[in-house]
């Protein structure tokens, strides 16, 4: 098969589909791989690594999609793209599509295989593809979020661990999944006073024996929500159902309950969202304030820790990319039900019960 890794062009996006080590695997499998010039500058990986590696080096990514039977890549195809697709190409990347009817529709259009990354599963019905992803998203939050707590960013002016003799910070995170435990962690080792929200008390039981002691515990429901948003300075928003659109928690009317200048990064974005004031934002311009509270948004938030993030997703994805070169995605999904999930538009069909449901669509 002839595998193409196109360079990102996703507005700060700086990971790439494939690692050289990657490239070496599928070369030595006897596949070809096409890497588009540059398409690891921005992780920090050279044309020289991936020819070294037995890649072949192209010059535009119209010759990228033209001549490769599937495209390995990070994020969702953008418009300059979709005319590029056709139909029976199998494209392996991450497409949230409950968040886009365009993305979708398009898609469908063109004929091609969208197996998306975030909907695979494992034998113990995990999500491998995403929890690289959500790791690096968790821990960033923090950091993206402590600084948008800076008076300069339109925050409170609270250093999230506080010094001695003056408060920490009061961080509350919605969901206890891969992305809110690693905030947890995270906020908790900088000082913060965590509060940590979810629906499933065995989760609840094991993260509050396993977290420090500066981590409580809370069954989430509307009048713990109510009672925790009183006191946030900074609000983590990390709820995912898997193929659908996040769930709307925090209505405008809430902010409210907030102190001005406290500070929002609603991690789910790329699924929607789980405040009703969240809009999709961008690294370069990353926060936009409502009713006094700061939004941070980023679509793309392990994008811009590159090298990092592209090592942690492709050590997850290499296995699947070469079941897929070796079998075809057909014989492939066959035998691994797990992957068999991932496929979420075939040959002009929307094949994805989550994602129909979300956006109001019919399953083919």
């Amino acid at each position: 098969m002839i595998i193409g890794v196109p360079k990102e062009i996703k507005t700060d996006e700086y990971r790439v589909g494939m690692v050289p080590g990657g490239v070496a695997s599928a070369v030595a499998a006897g596949h070809k791989v096409l890497v588009e010039a540059s398409a690891g500058a921005g992780s920090g990986i050279s044309d020289g690594e991936y020819a070294a590696s037995g890649a072949e080096i192209v010059q535009s990514a119209a010759e990228v999609y033209d001549r490769c039977d599937m495209i390995v890549k990070v994020k969702e195809p953008q418009p300059d793209e979709y005319g590029m697709l056709r139909r029976g190409q199998v494209v392996f990347t991450y497409f949230h599509f409950a968040a886009s009817r365009q993305l979708t529709e398009a898609m469908m259009r063109s004929g091609a295989v969208a197996i998306a990354y975030e909907t695979v599963r494992d034998v113990r019905g995990r999500l491998p593809l995403l929890i690289p992803m959500s790791e690096v998203a968790g821990r960033m939050s923090i950091q993206e979020g402590a600084k948008s707590l800076e008076r300069p960013m339109h925050g409170r002016g609270i250093l999230l661990g506080g010094v001695p003799g003056v408060a920490p910070a009061s961080v509350v995170v919605l969901g206890a999944g891969t992305v809110g435990a690693n905030a947890a962690r995270v906020a908790a080792g900088l000082g913060a006073a965590v509060t940590l929200l979810d629906v499933d008390l065995e989760k609840l039981r094991y993260l509050s024996d396993v977290m420090p002691p500066n981590v409580t515990t809370l069954y989430s429901d509307s009048h713990n929500l109510r009672e925790s948003l009183h006191k946030a300075d900074l609000l983590i928003c990390s709820v995912l159902i898997p193929g659908a659109k996040a769930p709307r928690l925090v209505t405008r009317k809430m902010l409210e309950l907030m102190v001005p200048g406290a500070c929002i990064v609603d991690v789910s974005i790329d699924q929607g969202g789980c405040c009703e004031t969240s809009r999709p934002t961008t690294h370069t311009d990353p926060t936009f304030v409502v009713d006094e509270i700061n939004h941070y948004c980023v679509t793309n938030m392990p994008g811009a820790v590159g090298r990092t993030s592209t090592f942690a997703l492709t050590n997850a994805t290499i296995p699947y990319v070469l079941a897929l070169a070796e079998q075809g995605w057909e014989a492939a999904t066959e035998a691994d039900p797990g992957l068999a999930m991932g496929v979420n538009v075939a040959n002009g069909r929307l094949t994805n019960e989550a994602v129909a449901g979300s956006l109001g669509m019919k399953v083919q």
